[in-house]
């Protein structure tokens, strides 16, 4: 039983955009109550909050988010989760880069991971145009563990959940792949840090008659 006194998260461990989701509200400390969803029965209240039943759903202020980029944004207004100032520029690329990943590399990466879901799908050449996406960013991605160095930001957990993505797709070819190598070390560091291992704790499915589970 929840009282509600906490935000409610709607989640699932896997997805790109849930896991943004959970990024930002664990850079932020935003403690929430999180629901593990099981994709093939989603919990009657999610769907009732959020008629488009995917995940991410956020309920917190009295209010429904349902876009995992309006979490992170969100997240930033409350916490201002991420410390560092990044130029005007950098603040456009971010949002430029974000809105690449979020229509052409998510189109292809999901006809080239999901290929037997799309009817005459060519999966090398969905595949091909994710890689064009990785190398439109190779020479822009710092070499000093995040996007714009040392320090996170919006740009880092929106995109990487993605990149790993697309190299689960087929992680030999990724990692054996030539002109990617910036990328490699970027999500590398990604897979090795603490917040990525922080996020990616399994949950059971959430039911009616679970025991609250906070996170972070």
């Amino acid at each position: 039983m929840s009282i509600y006194n906490e935000p409610i998260l709607y989640s699932f461990k896997r997805c790109p955009y849930a896991m943004r989701a959970r990024m930002a509200l664990k850079l932020g400390n935003i403690k929430c109550e999180l629901r593990e969803v099981k994709l093939s029965d989603k919990p009657e209240h999610m769907i009732e909050i959020s008629p488009k039943a995917t995940v991410p759903v956020l309920m917190a202020d009295g209010i429904v988010i349902e876009e995992s980029i309006d979490i992170i944004n969100w997240a930033i207004k409350k916490k201002n989760i991420f410390k560092n100032n990044i130029s005007k520029k950098d603040e456009l690329l971010t949002e430029e880069i974000i809105k690449l990943f979020d229509t052409e590399f998510k189109y292809h990466l999901d006809r080239y991971k999901y290929s037997s879901r799309y009817k005459d799908s060519k999966r090398n050449y969905h595949r091909d145009i994710c890689i064009g996406v990785l190398l439109k960013i190779e020479l822009l991605v710092s070499k000093k563990h995040w996007f714009f160095g040392k320090n996170i930001n919006k740009i880092d957990i929106s995109i990487l959940p993605f990149i790993r993505q697309f190299r689960v797709a087929d992680p030999e070819y990724f990692d054996q792949h030539k002109k990617i190598i910036n990328i490699k070390n970027y999500l590398n560091n990604f897979l090795n840090s603490s917040l990525y291992h922080q996020i990616m704790h399994k949950y059971e499915a959430w039911t009616e008659d679970s025991e609250v589970v906070y996170f972070p």
